[in-house]
């Protein structure tokens, strides 16, 4: 039997009604539940020909692990993950490439929350190293609001090798780490550009900060020492939205 993907929350379920229909198999709805976002997101599955089932929520309790589902989820086939080959692809495709790259997130929340600002900010695709990192989840999916079926996640094997591979093709690399002496206020971060961000607490790995073409940091006037990576890849994304437009 091919492997199967439980998906929840309303705003996971409408994207993936929205981009890709034909991956959900059914969907299953707490009784009781009769809203008008509720409503619209059964119209549009029984639109598309996905079956809808009512079920007491317990049963989505059961199958959502007590996580928060918002009283739908869905069984829907596996994506595709996507590897280099797709991202030498959306580089061809976009003459200032711009992307997130992600060292070491290992938070699904993070993930989510990070693929949320990457889809407001008009991010062409986030890349994550294969191992040591949060890869798509329902967890991620329902923190993402949707955002998860519209960016490209990318997972490549070797980050560095990856990174000196996008400098190759004409992407400046600017990694953000506490340490550095640049404020990103003060730096151009126009064309085509990836901004790499580390785990929380260690930052960057010693290969990948010593692979990018520039350091940056956020300045901090208080007494906190960083920020939680997916506040501070959105600072950092806007303020590069803001040089590109």
């Amino acid at each position: 039997m091919a492997q199967q993907e439980m998906i929840y929350g309303l705003h996971a379920i409408a994207s993936i009604l929205s981009n890709e229909p034909e991956r959900i198999l059914d969907i299953m709805v707490a009784k009781g539940r009769d809203d008008a976002r509720m409503n619209e997101v059964v119209k549009q599955a029984r639109k598309q020909g996905v079956a809808v089932q009512f079920v007491q929520r317990k049963t989505l309790d059961d199958k959502t692990n007590g996580e928060q589902h918002q009283g739908i989820v869905a069984r829907a086939k596996p994506t595709r993950v996507l590897n280099e080959a797709d991202l030498d692809t959306i580089i061809e495709r976009n003459p200032t490439p711009f992307l997130l790259v992600l060292d070491g997130v290992t938070d699904p929340h993070n993930l989510g929350a990070c693929l949320r600002n990457a889809d407001a900010a008009g991010v062409h695709a986030v890349i994550v190293p294969k191992d040591n990192s949060a890869s798509i989840t329902p967890v991620v999916r329902k923190v993402a609001v949707g955002a998860a079926e519209t960016v490209p996640l990318i997972q490549v094997t070797n980050l560095a090798r990856t990174l000196k591979h996008i400098q190759q093709e004409g992407v400046w690399v600017v990694g953000t780490a506490g340490e550095a002496e640049q404020v990103i206020y003060d730096c151009k971060l126009n064309g085509a550009i990836a901004l790499v961000m580390g785990a929380e607490g260690k930052g960057m790995r010693r290969l990948t900060r010593e692979t990018c073409d520039e350091l940056v940091k956020l300045p901090m006037a208080g007494e906190v020492s960083s920020l939680n990576v997916s506040v501070a890849s959105g600072i950092c994304l806007f303020e590069i939205v803001r040089q590109r437009s």
